[in-house]
């Protein structure tokens, strides 16, 4: 018989294994309700959101990267196309070892030393799960093999990919310009436009030139593909699709042939060239010497090829028509020869007597003229003729660097002149209080004097100084110049011609325009300064010569371009326009350390209007270069652009 102590204990055990045993089951019922309740979550209030997660899963969105526009030139010369072409791109994020994996695919497929650098280079300025190409332009042969052997190589692929080419290889480089692999800037600056999302599976952006301006219109809209894929990320089948929109196609004003005949009449010089229409402001001819091969950025440019332009005494890679600046010589006289004949102070028959210096009133300092012993009696068509310094310096004391200056910005000296490339400056137009501003130090008469024969602080760009020209060829209505004239849509095929801008109609005097143009003609006549380059043209030319220092010389010291640095000779300068009397042409060439005008930029000019106007070809020659003296070092800076100063007694020629 069991005690009452056994029988209690027995009880309390019984109690509480129920206690447990019901607060296990309440435990398990709420489990199975959380459960239930996030079944209910899950499938059916979060359906829609989980359901897209699945089918992104299964489905790939993959964009279809449009075709790049054409650009051609005035008589449909393809300057810039594309062409399909095999390429072997690695993913490094999806390699393990990946120097081994090169080791691998080189023995398949040749990998060189540059394919190696372009690879490295790519891989620094790309995100880690960016494909890279490591090889581009394979053969059928070299894409095959690697096809075969793709199972070996997780993380590379053979892609078929669109890729720029320009077929006039250096031609007009600077022009139309070329596109690079889009970098972190340049995702910042489309994602800023709002247009990023057009980017996806794009891989390159114009850089320069009208690849850049005219991006907008070149790229194209993206498409895209639903694909569906399988566990191992392979497609399976396209679900749908939207076909992208090719870029439209542009027209340049350029004439090919012109632009290679102005490039090759340069010769090894250096300098730049720049040609319009003046009637409509078409840029005929965009020549910046030397020049550079842009298919050499289109897959990312090697190291030494940069090195090689980018630390070249030359310059190449800068385009001359828009960021050369030079002082503008004895070409700014007509422009100051108008100034004073719309402000009245030299009509005619106004003329003076110079023999060979101008004085300033009150003083003993002169400022010389080019002819020592001077011209005689001048006038003011005679002084644009023979490039009378004295005439000029007079007319530049009277009217004052205020009345001057404001006169000439007119015709765009001293500001863009809006054509449709990118990076454009704008010179130099002096004033007293841009001289304050940057120096200190107030305005001397002695350097208006200057201003009136191009020189002293006044710089321009080749762009500007042929603007001018073609503004006045135009008779003072200044045309905005362009390069791109017409564009074909994409879509409908329709061709477009883009808008004529008048940026100024200037009120001028005929009567002084045509003192002016007389002048400018006579400079290409027997006794201008310019005569062997109107030698037998068979149309005239207005014209001007000009030179512009480089290097100012000691007072008294006579300028001697054999005893000189070739890099510190002169600069030569011509703007002319022709037919005279009914202007087809305007055109400005800087030859840099060229000398004379008229002797080295003006055979250039002769060249490129002949072909124009007469469809005359040159005489097959290349001419050399300039003769060197002595060889410059690597400290030896590029010619242009420092404002020369031109001191008393100090002798300028032209």
């Amino acid at each position: 018989m069991k005690s009452s102590r056994e029988l209690k204990n027995y009880q309390n055990e019984q109690h509480n294994f129920k206690l447990r045993l019901g607060v296990l089951g309440l435990s398990v019922l709420i489990a199975f309700s959380l459960l239930t309740i996030r079944f209910y979550y899950l499938q059916i209030k979060r359906y829609d959101y989980y359901q897209t997660l699945a089918e992104n899963n299964r489905i790939s969105i993959v964009p279809i990267t449009p075709n790049r526009g054409l650009i051609s030139d005035r008589n449909g010369v393809v300057l810039a196309h594309n062409f399909f072409v095999y390429t072997l791109e690695i993913t490094p994020s999806k390699i393990e070892n990946l120097d081994a994996t090169i080791a691998e695919i080189a023995k398949l497929v040749e990998v060189s030393p540059t394919d190696l650098k372009r690879f490295n280079k790519q891989m620094v300025e790309s995100h880690n799960f960016e494909s890279i190409p490591l090889r581009t332009h394979l053969n059928e042969t070299e894409a095959a093999k690697f096809a075969v052997n793709r199972y070996r190589f997780p993380g590379a692929e053979l892609k078929s990919r669109l890729f720029r080419h320009y077929p006039l290889g250096k031609l007009g480089s600077h022009m139309v310009g070329y596109i690079g692999r889009i970098n972190d800037n340049d995702i910042e600056n489309l994602d800023n436009a709002d247009v990023l999302s057009n980017y996806k599976g794009s891989d390159h952006i114009g850089k320069s030139g009208i690849e850049q301006s005219y991006e907008e219109q070149l790229h194209g809209t993206t498409g895209f593909q639903q694909v569906e894929i399988d566990a191992d990320g392979r497609a399976v089948r396209v679900l749908s699709s939207q076909a992208p929109t090719s870029g439209n196609n542009l027209i340049l004003s350029v004439d090919s042939k012109l632009q290679e005949i102005a490039e090759t009449a340069f010769g090894e010089h250096r300098g730049a060239l720049v040609a319009i229409k003046p009637s409509t402001g078409e840029v005929l001819a965009f020549v910046s010497m030397p020049t550079f091969d842009p298919n050499l950025f289109v897959d990312g440019i090697d190291f030494d090829s940069w090195n090689s332009l980018n630390n070249s005494l030359d310059k190449p890679l800068i385009n001359r028509p828009l960021r050369g600046i030079y002082p503008p010589g004895s070409t700014f006289k007509p422009f100051s020869a108008l100034a004073g004949l719309e402000a009245g102070i030299r009509k005619p028959p106004f003329s003076i007597y110079d023999n060979g210096y101008f004085t300033l009133p009150n003083s003993t300092h002169h400022y010389r003229d080019w002819k020592p012993g001077g011209h005689g009696n001048v006038d003011m068509r005679r002084a644009i003729t023979i490039s009378c310094d004295t005439f000029f310096y007079g007319l530049a004391m009277e009217l004052g660097i205020e009345r001057l200056t404001n006169f000439v910005r007119h015709f765009g000296f001293g500001q863009k002149s809006g054509v449709d490339i990118a990076g454009e400056i704008p010179g130099l137009l002096p004033t007293p209080e841009w001289k304050m501003r940057r120096y200190k130090q107030p305005w001397y008469i002695g350097e208006t004097v200057i201003a009136g024969i191009g020189q002293g602080y006044t710089l321009v760009t080749p762009m500007q100084l042929a603007q001018a020209t073609a503004i006045l060829a135009n008779n003072g209505v200044a045309m905005r110049p362009r390069l791109v004239t017409a564009i074909t849509d994409a879509k409908t095929g329709a061709t477009s011609l883009t808008k004529e801008i008048v940026n100024e109609k200037i009120p001028l005097d005929e009567k002084n325009l045509e003192i002016v143009r007389l002048g400018m003609i006579d400079v290409t006549l027997p006794g201008g300064t310019a005569a062997s380059v109107g030698a037998n043209a068979g149309y005239n030319i207005a014209a001007k010569t000009g030179t512009a220092q480089v290097v100012g010389l000691k007072q008294n010291e006579k300028y001697n371009a054999d005893l000189i640095d070739e890099r510190h000779r002169d600069h030569a300068l011509f703007i002319a326009y022709a037919p005279a009397e009914e202007p087809k042409i305007a055109l400005a060439v800087i030859v840099e350390n060229g000398g004379h005008g008229g002797s080295a930029a003006g055979p250039i000019a002769r060249k490129v209007m002949d072909y124009y106007l007469l469809r005359k070809l040159p005489e097959i020659e290349v001419p050399k270069g300039p003769e060197k003296v002595t060889k410059p070092n690597a400290n030896t800076p590029i010619a242009p652009a420092k404002p020369i100063k031109i001191a008393p007694e100090e002798e300028h020629y032209d």
